[in-house]
């Protein structure tokens, strides 16, 4: 653009001239402006580029103490890309002859959001978070329903409780929903004393799956740390939050993206 003030022929007078520089210089500055104000408003890279693998985000001891009979692995669910989404889930039976047997189901899910069109992945993923809480709390037939946000598990976490009357037994069920950067960890685990043994205690089964939840996301962040799929991507605490915020001020998750 500035090239195109040069063209003046010689015969031009001095104010002719100058009327010449200032149109130049004005028609620069808007161009300049929409260059600034086209990168403050573009979405942030999600943190996160990977998952870890469903089966192996919690250690063997945690299994043994959340489901002791469910064997050396669990059983993963149907699912698309791995690097996307990806969950698992064991089954217990530990039975006491005559006395009953103690049941015991976990499961764990997790989601990843990339930053697009709808939104930076961090704001997609925190609307899916809501969107799992306000689920656990409305299952039908859940009865005496608590929930409780849930400390150093992740940038937010909450645990919703209640108890499901089947006809196999009262089942306490247990589900946490976590969410780190861009990713969505799901743990449900559910126990039942069955055939006349003691109901467990759902004070002990939300601890368990708390720890669950925990693991799940250590493994989410380690997967994604230097090494990692992701490390590239992977900015700091520090440098990713003030930019999410803005991301989230200029673009509102959709109903849609929630449901991704």
């Amino acid at each position: 653009m500035l090239v195109a003030a040069g063209c003046s022929s010689d015969s031009d007078s001095d104010s002719g001239s100058a009327s010449g520089d200032t149109e130049t210089s004005a028609g620069a500055s808007p161009d300049a402006q929409a260059s600034e104000s086209a990168s403050a408003n573009a979405v942030q890279v999600a943190a996160y580029a990977t998952l870890p693998e469903s089966c192996s985000v919690l250690s063997k001891k945690t299994l043994g103490e959340l489901v002791p009979e469910a064997g050396k692995s669990g059983k993963k669910g149907t699912t698309g890309e791995a690097s996307s989404r990806g969950n698992c889930y064991w089954t217990s039976l530990d039975s006491n002859g005559v006395k009953g047997s103690q049941y015991r189901w976990l499961n764990v899910a997790l989601l990843r959001f990339e930053s697009d069109g709808r939104g930076a992945g961090e704001d997609q993923a925190h609307a899916y978070f809501e969107k799992q809480v306000s689920g656990a709390k409305a299952v039908s037939g859940g009865k005496n329903t608590k929930s409780a946000p849930v400390s150093g598990t992740g940038d937010e976490a909450t645990a919703v409780s209640y108890d499901l009357k089947k006809k196999e037994g009262a089942f306490k069920q247990q589900t946490v929903v976590a969410r780190v950067e861009n990713v969505v960890v799901t743990v449900d685990f559910n126990g039942a004393g069955l055939a006349g043994e003691k109901t467990p205690s759902a004070a002990s089964l939300l601890k368990a799956a708390e720890k669950a939840a925990k693991e799940a996301v250590a493994a989410v962040t380690a997967a994604n740390e230097s090494g990692g799929a992701g490390s590239s991507a992977s900015p700091s605490k520090s440098a990713s939050k003030p930019a999410s915020k803005s991301a989230s001020a200029s673009a509102s998750p959709s109903k849609s993206s929630a449901k991704s």
